[in-house]
């Protein structure tokens, strides 16, 4: 069963089937913001890192899929997709315990079935050659392996299978894959099945991997209003600090969807190749999700009068880094020097102030040293329109 075709005429968007399965990322985003949500282990945030990279790939998986196929894509290999990437959700809970295993096995089983759905018995079998990852390969094996390792070994796995697959995506070639694939299948008994290269519909993959962006914000609004709906004593310092937090949430759904493009800061559209593009979006999602799970203690600090060290740094680290990608980004896109140097400064400077000697800080301060640090960028966005718009009405010009 396949949703109806699409007409090649029209604008592509998002489609029903596309759209009902990003659901599960909407799970997933909540459920492993939760493994640094007021945590002191870097052993924790490690383990993030994996399990974050490990859910993206798989939905990442069918994501491209939808994206090359289209209205042709098979129902029922996407909704099975689907319940995998719940159960790879619902485990991150126990992941320290017996449900370690069930992630790792509802991983694989979503990497297998991601392989499988681009044979198709009429076209033969698709390659994407833009993102090898898409079709199973060793980055697995690590995976399988670690069903039958003890504890202490099995996130080491983990963490190799990851790694593998982020090798062959910036190694591995298209034309080798395909040659591949069709060696391969030349080999198996029964009529001859061709193999074709397949490309991204990267106007429309712009827009998916901006819908994730937007799940990843949300789960920050969501962090927000439990932990203020969790705390007993509502006064003034809770309310300038949730408002602190939203404006935060604001400010960098500003820069990597208004002023970005697929969800990373200040990119505009089509100047990163998909193999860039694709492990840069994991990269910002997974330091918004994290970033959202820190907020949700910052709001819980509100009494304490200060945010615990670990999580300051969290927060502070995520604002640095996305400045960072921010004005790299910026700079690709043709951006001036002087805007870069605009994101940068603040957007390194202050978190270093908020880590180092936010100890007695409150809450509401370094999330507004933040706020000004994540919104530097739009600063100067703004203020170079404004000297382009006096510029054109100087010489008669009107703004558009």
């Amino acid at each position: 069963m396949s949703e109806k075709p699409e007409d090649p005429a029209e604008e592509r968007h998002a489609s029903w089937l596309e759209l009902f399965f990003d659901l599960v990322a909407v799970a997933g985003v909540g459920q492993l913001a939760h493994l640094v949500h007021g945590s002191t282990s870097w052993a924790d945030v490690g383990l993030y890192v994996v399990c974050f990279l490990a859910f993206w790939t798989a939905w990442m998986c069918f994501t491209v899929y939808g994206n090359v196929v289209g209205g042709a894509a098979k129902t029922m290999p996407v909704l099975a997709a689907m319940a995998g990437l719940v159960v790879m959700a619902a485990s991150v809970a126990g992941i320290h315990g017996d449900h370690a295993k069930v992630f790792a096995i509802a991983y694989i089983a979503v990497r297998v079935l991601s392989d499988r759905v681009w044979e198709h018995r009429k076209d033969g079998v698709r390659v994407l050659v833009d993102w090898p990852v898409a079709h199973m390969g060793f980055g697995v094996t690590p995976w399988i392996v670690s069903i039958w390792t003890p504890d202490s070994w099995r996130y080491w796995l983990w963490a190799l299978g990851v790694l593998v697959d982020l090798v062959i995506t910036f190694t591995f070639s298209g034309k080798r894959l395909t040659e591949n694939v069709t060696a391969k299948l030349a080999s198996r008994r029964g009529p001859a099945v061709q193999a074709t290269a397949a490309r991204l519909d990267t106007a429309h993959f712009g827009e998916r991997l901006g819908l994730f962006t937007i799940i990843v914000l949300g789960e920050g609004v969501l962090t927000v209003t439990d932990a203020m709906a969790e705390t007993p004593k509502w006064d003034r310092p809770l309310y300038w600090t949730a408002l602190a937090a939203l404006g935060l949430l604001a400010t960098l759904w500003g820069a990597a969807l208004r002023e970005g493009s697929g969800g990373i800061p200040y990119l505009a559209a089509d100047r990163l190749k998909p193999r860039l593009l694709l492990p840069l979006h994991c990269l910002v999602a997974g330091l918004l999700a994290a970033f959202a799970g820190g907020l949700g203690d910052a709001i819980e600090s509100v009494g304490h009068e200060h945010i615990e060290t670990s999580t300051r740094w969290l927060l502070a680290g995520c604002v640095a880094a996305l400045a960072v990608i921010g004005a790299l980004c910026g700079l690709k896109s043709g951006r001036r020097a002087w805007w870069a140097a605009v994101v940068l400064v603040p957007g390194l400077v202050l978190p270093a102030v908020v880590g180092f000697f936010g100890g007695s800080f409150t809450p509401v301060r370094v999330l507004w040293l933040l706020v000004l640090a994540a919104g530097a960028g739009l600063g100067g966005w703004f203020f170079a329109r404004r000297i382009t718009a006096r510029g054109e009405a100087g010489r008669g010009v009107r703004p558009v």
